[in-house]
């Protein structure tokens, strides 16, 4: 039976990594990426018009728009399109709004083409995924002997890159979930994938609470790539540019594999890392929701052009652990559903490369999420009084040229679990961690360790003076955001 909706889940019972932790409540002053509100300002006179930047059908929202899995198998095999075929409907939305159905009554199904998972690993005994799940043939289940010499013992299905083992068990849930996405097998229950005849290639660099390091993740894409995957779903990410990391997404492309990543879920104006490597490698994907509107927890594709498509991220059904499904929000979600149709491009025609599946990808997405102009009539709106106003109603006191504040940013969703101290220093080059991308649970974090009773402190959270300024602010921020919505300047989620 499907589990209840996640995204009712509380903070406070899911164990998350402290310095990880992104809301509209975390202060940072020496973050660069966060928005500054109280130096912001949007000012518009009388009908007014706003243009979104464009070159080539790319728009700074939405790239390339929603991807399209009919257009783009059609022309990885020289065809014009596929004809309509109707919509699978229920669960699967997400793949009749990409058009995968079209593609599937071609014969083109992802068989023969290999997805490495690297993610929270993958419970292979899942009865919609068991049969998807690729096994290293060259080696010999629990002989304690490296029988393909790759340097890993007994990794029949995958590797552990969190506990150097080969235990690639999802102990999360989100690893699973991607990839129902990508490989749910087509039958009367669950959910299909996108590639249902794809096999998912397990590769654990995230732990229980859904992190894990630079190192980790790099390993995993030369795992990888090194035994046989020919797509890497990458449904993870943070703030900071790695050489390492980008050093592995550029080797994989140098071997022909293909990378996606998740935009993030900042609601930024541009791709987190590693998916703002997509200008020269790989594919960024942002989350729209049903009716392809932009998720508004969704980072854009910003103004440098990047191969950036949009895909299904807002209540996507998937497996979970123990044969179990869920719903699950985020751009940890829409990735797969990429990933899926880059699996089935390849089924059509192994020939192509990653410069030519990025080249069709973008080519025939469909940049419908948001008008190229807009007109409208308004008087100004300065967030820059908002912020004062906040101030002003705060007993906190608190300068406005020290901290920032990452106002579009949520929480990551982990599995059941207290929230442990870390002491990872979070710039560090090697050793900054990384996390997956969903947007399923509340914005309001502590700074505790433990969630359950969080101190009073003026500087923990939502508790005390600086308490009651964020949750002024956070109202306040509601409602420029309500004006925003109107003036067109962003599209709400539903």
């Amino acid at each position: 039976m499907p589990i209840n909706d996640t995204s009712k889940a509380l903070l406070s019972h899911n164990g998350l990594n402290s310095q990880l932790l992104s809301s509209a409540d975390s202060f940072d002053n020496k973050n660069q990426y966060n928005s500054y509100l109280s130096s912001s300002s949007y000012y518009q006179t009388s009908n007014a018009k706003i243009t979104t930047a464009t070159s080539k059908n790319y728009s700074s929202t939405t790239g390339y728009g929603l991807v399209n899995a009919a257009a783009a198998v059609a022309k990885a095999v020289g065809r014009n399109t596929f004809a309509n075929v109707p919509n699978s409907g229920g669960n699967n939305w997400g793949a009749d709004l990409v058009n995968a159905p079209e593609a599937w009554n071609n014969g083109y199904t992802g068989k023969g083409v290999v997805v490495a998972v690297i993610d929270t690993g993958v419970d292979y005994n899942h009865e919609d995924l068991k049969n998807n799940i690729w096994t290293n043939t060259k080696e010999i289940a629990g002989n304690g002997i490296d029988d393909d010499g790759n340097g890993y013992v007994d990794d029949v299905r995958g590797w552990n890159f969190v506990n150097n083992n080969n235990n690639t068990l999802d102990q999360n849930g989100h690893g699973t979930h991607v990839s129902g996405t990508i490989a749910g097998e087509k039958n009367s229950y669950g959910v299909t994938g996108i590639a249902y005849n794809a096999k998912i290639m397990p590769v654990k660099v995230l732990n229980e609470s859904g992190s894990g390091s630079y190192n980790a993740i790099a390993n995993g894409i030369y795992y990888a790539v090194n035994n046989g995957a020919n797509v890497i779903n990458l449904s993870l990410g943070g703030n900071f540019s790695n050489r390492t990391l980008q050093n592995a997404v550029e080797y994989a492309n140098s071997k022909g594999v293909v990378v996606v990543m998740a935009a993030g879920n900042d609601g930024g104006s541009q791709p987190n890392y590693p998916a703002r490597y997509a200008n020269n490698t790989g594919i960024a994907v942002g989350a729209v929701d049903r009716n392809n509107n932009l998720a508004n927890f969704s980072n854009r594709s910003g103004t440098n052009e990047l191969a950036y498509v949009t895909a299904p991220g807002v209540d996507v059904y998937s497996t979970v652990p123990n044969n179990q499904y869920a719903s699950y929000s985020g751009t940890s979600m829409a990735t797969p559903h990429v990933a899926g149709v880059v699996a089935l491009m390849l089924s059509a025609n192994r020939s192509l490369t990653p410069t030519q599946v990025r080249q069709i990808i973008t080519e025939t997405a469909g940049n419908n999420t948001q008008a190229a102009t807009a007109s409208y009539q308004t008087d100004s709106i300065n967030t820059s009084s908002i912020v004062k106003s906040a101030i002003a109603l705060s007993s906190y006191q608190i300068s406005t040229t020290n901290f920032s504040v990452d106002h579009h940013s949520v929480s990551e969703i982990t599995s059941p679990a207290k929230l442990t101290n870390q002491t990872t220093a979070t710039n560090s080059a090697t050793n900054l961690q990384f996390h997956y991308y969903n947007d399923n649970i509340g914005i309001k974090s502590y700074n505790s360790t433990d969630e359950e009773t969080p101190s009073d402190s003026p500087n923990n959270g939502n508790n005390g003076n600086l308490g009651k300024f964020l949750e002024r602010l956070d109202q306040l921020q509601k409602q420029l955001e309500e004006y925003r919505r109107f003036l067109g300047f962003s599209n709400g989620k539903s």
